[in-house]
């Protein structure tokens, strides 16, 4: 079900992106309507699955990994591999955060951590580079991140 969402929605979505647990009480204090309204509102966004869950964020700097790399992966024999177990043995590997079957180039984009970039080096020769039907590879180190709430309006 698609809403219709009004300015208000927009920017109840947009605080609710940046800090996921506020209070009812308090949108309706920010944005200037009572708890319930601002209860309902949100209760309606959920029931339309435009909003789902609560996420924690993990500082993965804090954790030591202070290493981010976008790797584009393409498959180098697509009839002998299946894409099934590129999948089952990327998803494998721990320091690979984040798997995308995607359209382009290559076939697939990983997000992986490291604790620097020699242990990026460790973890591309000793566990991707050995997976099934790895061809090409190109690496994109993360400088920078800025995270955006989504198509707000």
């Amino acid at each position: 079900m698609i809403l219709d969402l009004d300015d208000l929605d927009r920017s109840l979505l947009r605080a609710l992106a940046q800090e996921g647990e506020v209070s009812a009480g308090e949108l309706g204090r920010r944005f200037g309507l009572s708890q319930p309204s601002a209860w309902r509102r949100v209760r309606r966004m959920e029931e339309a699955g435009i909003l789902a869950g609560l996420r924690r964020e993990v500082d993965r700097a804090a954790l030591g990994f202070g290493v981010t790399v976008f790797l584009g992966v393409k498959l180098a024999t697509k009839g002998r591999v299946s894409l099934e177990d590129f999948e089952r043995a990327v998803t494998a590997i721990p320091e690979v955060q984040v798997v995308q079957h995607v359209l382009g180039l290559f076939d697939y984009r990983l997000r992986v951590v490291a604790r620097d970039i020699a242990d990026f080096e460790r973890v591309l020769r000793r566990r991707i580079m050995t997976l099934p039907g790895v061809g090409q590879v190109e690496a994109n180190v993360l400088l920078s991140e800025e995270r955006r709430p989504g198509p707000l309006g």
